[in-house]
């Protein structure tokens, strides 16, 4: 792994982040079941034409997407409080350089930690089902798988209730499946890229 220490969200951070496959895409690319994602084409043209252009595509954030953002360091914090101290990174390459992930922290040697801080309603509902959310499952997955890491704890935080902290370990199958979806996808972006000039 390598990482790029530059503040995420700054201009440094999007500019390496353009055409490059980011775990939390990963869902674009391979559905839970391991199958080809129907995304998949539309990431694909979308990644080779930041590569194209060199800059990465602005994308909507919501409110909700906001909040998230700015209850991000509070939740760290909480979290830390909880079990260790958490190393902040902008970015986290494979050692490839072809994919990567930015997590919302690395945990000692063998850590990482994804952060969420959804609304009330879903966050309710994340602490009753309890378990690793659907919808997080290939970003998770994939920060594992880019990073190595022996485990990652994710958080899904709102203020003044209970956090629900799960850790998850690597997901072997599922991880032979990425390493196969990936390999092709980079190459077909690659070729893409090639083809009109980038």
């Amino acid at each position: 792994m390598i990482i790029l220490d530059l503040e995420q969200r700054s201009p440094e951070w999007y500019q390496a982040k353009a055409g490059l496959p980011s775990a939390s895409d990963f869902d674009k690319i391979l559905t839970l079941k391991g199958e080809p994602s129907k995304s998949r084409q539309k990431y694909l043209y979308q990644l080779a034409g930041e590569k194209i252009i060199g800059v990465k595509e602005a994308t909507y954030q919501s409110f909700a997407m906001q909040r998230g953002v700015e209850l991000e360091a509070e939740a760290r914090n909480y979290y830390e409080l909880l079990y260790d101290s958490v190393q902040e990174v902008g970015l986290c390459l494979a050692d490839n350089k072809l994919y990567g992930c930015s997590p919302d922290g690395l945990v000692g040697e063998d850590g990482g930690l994804e952060v969420k801080c959804p609304s009330l309603a879903v966050h309710i509902e994340y602490l009753l089902k309890g378990g690793l959310p659907s919808d997080y499952f290939q970003q998770v997955q994939g920060s594992l798988f880019v990073t190595g890491r022996k485990w990652w704890d994710f958080m899904s935080y709102y203020p003044n209730c209970q956090a629900h902290i799960i850790r998850v370990t690597p997901d072997k199958e599922f991880h032979r499946a990425l390493a196969v979806e990936l390999q092709l996808f980079c190459k077909e972006l690659d070729e893409i890229t090639k083809k009109l000039g980038g």
